[in-house]
């Protein structure tokens, strides 16, 4: 029967994790230069469109269809047989609550995943070519992956994703989502290739203010898409959202301590990006491993993550925001470390860890999930981008990018300074009304 309560959960979950992208757009713009800002934030908020009408017309179908191993059946009518179906059934959970709120909530995984991946082309992308990108990549990478790791089937099992079958745990989406979309970002970076003035150019986030909006928003949303995943107001949610919480904390500080320690000084930019690597590193175990098991996985990701973006310096591939550090080396941490931490006693549905007496079992089932997901995720992302490249073109010019896309892709500027074309003052006739100023005293 439709629970009220889980449903209303869901729906704000549904809610908090459409949040995460407006503010990835937020990370992403603060943490580029400022002639690129709106071109970062555009191709966030043009994901949430895109792969919404990709959703309703087979995505959903594609990724929670009951299909066989590999994908869902593809089918246009199954979101509006949804309208009509009641209860949502994914194996044994979401028993309480409408199909359509199970849908709309896995919806927002999609858009989320998708913009992630920008992040690591930033500066350089057309947004035309972008906008055909993240169909394609909707379509043959992340529906098929979420139909592996998510989709355990009717209520006996049948139509279960391969993965889900075989009992790879990720709770909210390690694979699915952060390890896709790292090494999508990483397949991607090596196709568009370097900036012009890589490590040349200083590149420096132009807006750190608006770094921390934004990974505030994450994390205010982060609740929703973790604690949400638990898919009603129960238990396993308050597990999921105490450890949320916790993760990101220790990842916030294990980033600043190792800054202090490397670099001699903690930064406002680590700290975001510190605590967006415990959330990311959190995400497959939060509802299959103890508080302090929490702690420690959002610790050892705030220091390695910090450590791993400097991977891109040592491999020659233009990473722009760290998509790879972040959510590619935290998505991996923090499914492996289910193996070890998992602890059954918090999650009677799950397995113990090989530090809880769980043996190797467990690990190697993770451990199968995160390679599976690297090497198709990487493959076939390679091979979209290769091939829109070599077609219509993914880069923009070198003079193009030197003027800023922004006002190329876009004819538009994040910061005008001079208005007095539309009646304000303009920076110009600031700065002039002060020099006139001191001329006269």
């Amino acid at each position: 029967m439709i629970n009220a309560g889980d449903t209303a959960w869901v729906l704000v979950s549904a809610a908090m994790v459409l949040l995460m992208t407006p503010g990835l757009a937020f990370l992403y713009g603060g943490m580029t230069r400022a002639k690129s800002t709106l071109n970062m934030m555009m191709m966030s908020m043009v994901s949430i469109g895109i792969v919404t009408v990709l959703w309703v017309l087979y995505g959903y179908s594609v990724s929670f269809g009951h299909g066989g191993p590999w994908i869902g059946p593809i089918s246009l009518s199954d979101i509006g047989a949804a309208a009509d179906s009641g209860v949502a059934v994914n194996g044994t959970t979401a028993t309480t609550i409408p199909v359509l709120a199970f849908a709309a909530f896995q919806l927002t995984f999609a858009i989320i995943t998708t913009a992630l991946i920008s992040g690591a082309i930033a500066d350089r992308t057309k947004f035309s070519a972008w906008c055909i990108f993240a169909a394609l990549w909707a379509t043959l990478v992340y529906f098929p992956v979420a139909h592996w790791a998510f989709d355990f089937g009717d209520s006996s099992g049948n139509g279960a994703g391969w993965l889900a079958a075989r009992g790879l745990q990720d709770f909210a989406g390690g694979t699915v989502v952060e390890i896709n979309s790292g090494i999508s970002g990483l397949a991607m970076a090596l196709v568009l290739g370097k900036r012009a003035g890589w490590r040349k150019d200083p590149m420096r986030p132009h807006n750190i203010p608006l770094v921390l909006i934004g990974a505030g928003l994450l994390w205010f949303g982060w609740f929703g898409f973790n604690a949400g995943s638990a898919l009603g107001a129960n238990h396993l949610a308050a597990l999921a959202f105490m450890n949320t919480f916790i993760a990101g904390s220790t990842a916030l500080c294990g980033w600043l301590l190792t800054e202090r320690l490397r670099d001699g000084r903690a930064t406002s930019l680590g700290a975001a990006s510190g605590a967006v690597a415990g959330l990311v590193a959190i995400t497959p175990s939060c509802a299959f491993v103890t508080p302090l098991g929490a702690a420690l996985i959002g610790l050892i990701a705030g220091v390695l993550c910090a450590a791993a973006i400097g991977l891109k310096y040592r491999f020659g591939y233009d990473d722009s925001l760290d998509v790879v550090g972040l959510h590619g080396i935290g998505g991996i941490i923090g499914t492996l470390a289910i193996g070890l931490l998992g602890a059954s006693v918090v999650n009677p549905g799950g397995k113990n860890g090989l530090f809880y007496g769980g043996g190797l079992e467990l690990l190697k089932d993770q451990a199968v999930g995160v390679g599976a997901v690297l090497v198709y995720s990487f493959s076939v992302t390679y091979a979209i981008g290769w091939v829109l490249d070599k077609t219509i073109g993914m880069r923009i010019t070198r003079d193009e990018e030197i003027e800023g896309v922004d006002l190329t892709e876009h004819a538009e500027s994040a910061y005008e300074f001079d208005n007095r074309g539309s009646g304000g003052a303009g920076l110009g006739a600031v700065l002039s009304a002060a020099r006139s100023t001191e001329e006269v005293h």
